[in-house]
């Protein structure tokens, strides 16, 4: 990374582009009618991609961006996993019929704070409504304190095989900073679990930027981390947004890191895990070559949903759950942030959809573009362009934002190929946003873009 560009670029706040356009463009003006008809419009070949999102933690972790509430009382997850369950089947019955799936992903929250018999119970009513293909990736996010032995072998018996570990980081002065403690030994445990009963996919989150953080903290995880040798590594910076996620004021600002040191800290985990063999993949993954990911990336079949990266190569995700984000050939959709809103919507026999976006054709043509970019770290406009019935000349003359980009050596231009510079990766997301017609970072909360 050069440093002179981290400067330059990296406090400007920008989207993480896992759709366009981005959340905050979505409107009440889709509501629950749009999405069933655009449900029951799905082709008959469809693939789809499940997510279920579960909101709830045992505790609130500081840094947290998600939707989540704290919890203590079981019957609380009992009910909303009731309510989830009901909604799998309002959706199917929408759409009418069995349709593949080829990826289901449990997200949070920490989803295995369900009881073991609600997570296969849930299981067997996704199977029961959609064609779940054997090939299928099943993953769950897990948050290794709380994890169970009776859970994992739930998720045994339910054909999951891949697991995400929130790890963040394994320096005790920056777990405490951030309120979650979580010892290097908890976290070996849970991963000999998962492997003893054959869910063979581990994946860990790594956290920058987070309070109290340096680089030979960060180096010092990523050494624990590779004893432990997971499959793929996201590795995130963290995005301090308090007037969004109140909980982030009991961060002091004052011990966080700027965006120089920010920029330190990505590049030497980014040098050191693949100096350990592993593939960068995209903006913020790292994967074994033998990976499912590093061979969709070399092969140009990566893709980039609300998940971040992933091999998915389906056009369809419905999403579950309070605030979950489906997108269809149509355009995307949002349920209910608020958990008793969406509760009421399914008791009702109403999808909870609270708000959405309808795409336009020139929608559906910077997100291609975009989804390249991110992905690849290039995009051939001319093919892109022509796929879409548009001209690449015209596609360019319309992104200003790319001019100093060219001009400080961070994108390269050859004719209608677009390439990042190996050295200015880390800017994919500026890059990026010289096409989304929707940006005004004045008035949105984005991550900075290092």
């Amino acid at each position: 990374m050069r440093a002179d560009l981290a400067a330059s670029y990296g406090e400007e706040r920008l989207p993480r582009y896992t759709s366009y356009p981005t959340a905050p463009h979505f409107s009440p003006a889709i509501g629950e009618g749009a999405y069933a008809q655009w449900l029951a419009e799905l082709p008959a070949g469809a693939s789809a991609s499940l997510y279920l999102h579960v909101p709830f933690c045992r505790e609130m972790c500081w840094y947290c961006g998600c939707h989540t509430q704290i919890v203590r009382r079981d019957e609380l997850i009992a009910g909303y996993q009731r309510t989830l369950r009901n909604e799998i089947v309002l959706a199917a019955e929408t759409i009418g019929r069995r349709i593949k799936v080829e990826h289901i992903h449990f997200g949070g929250g920490t989803p295995t704070i369900m009881a073991p018999e609600a997570f296969v119970e849930l299981m067997a009513t996704m199977r029961q409504k959609f064609f779940v293909l054997p090939s299928a990736e099943i993953a769950v996010e897990i948050d290794p304190r709380t994890l169970t032995a009776d859970m994992v072998e739930a998720m045994r018996l339910s054909g999951v095989n891949r697991a995400s570990l929130g790890v963040q980081g394994f320096d005790p002065v920056v777990q405490r900073a951030i309120n979650r403690v979580q010892s290097f030994e908890q976290t070996a445990s849970v991963v000999d679990m998962l492997r003893r009963a054959g869910i063979a996919g581990i994946n860990f989150d790594l956290i920058y930027g987070l309070p109290h953080q340096t680089v030979a903290s960060c180096l010092d995880t990523v050494r624990r981390s590779l004893a432990l040798a997971p499959d793929r590594f996201s590795v995130f910076g963290y995005a301090h947004v308090p007037d969004f996620k109140k909980h982030q004021r009991m961060i002091n600002e004052a011990v966080l890191p700027d965006g120089l040191a920010r920029h330190d800290q990505a590049c030497a985990i980014a040098n050191a895990l693949m100096e350990a063999g592993y593939l960068q993949i995209g903006l913020d993954h790292f994967a074994r070559p033998d990976d499912s990911m590093a061979v969709a990336f070399e092969e140009r079949t990566l893709r980039r949903n609300f998940q971040g990266y992933t091999t998915d190569k389906g056009e369809v995700l419905i999403g579950f759950g309070a605030s979950a984000i489906g997108h269809l050939p149509q355009g995307y959709v949002q349920n209910e942030v608020q958990i008793g809103a969406y509760a009421q919507s399914i008791a009702a026999g109403r999808l909870a959809t609270a708000k959405g976006y309808g795409l336009t054709d020139d929608d559906r043509l910077r997100a291609d573009i975009i989804e390249r970019i991110m992905c690849e770290f290039s995009a051939d406009l001319g093919d892109i362009c022509a796929r879409h019935g548009a001209e690449a000349g015209t596609m360019l003359s319309s992104a200003a934002r790319l001019k100093p980009l060219i001009s400080d050596g961070v994108v390269r231009l050859d004719g209608n190929r677009l390439a990042v510079a190996k050295d200015s990766r880390f800017l994919v997301r500026s890059v990026a946003a010289a096409f989304d017609a929707h940006l005004n970072p004045a008035k949105q909360l984005h991550s900075r873009a290092v």
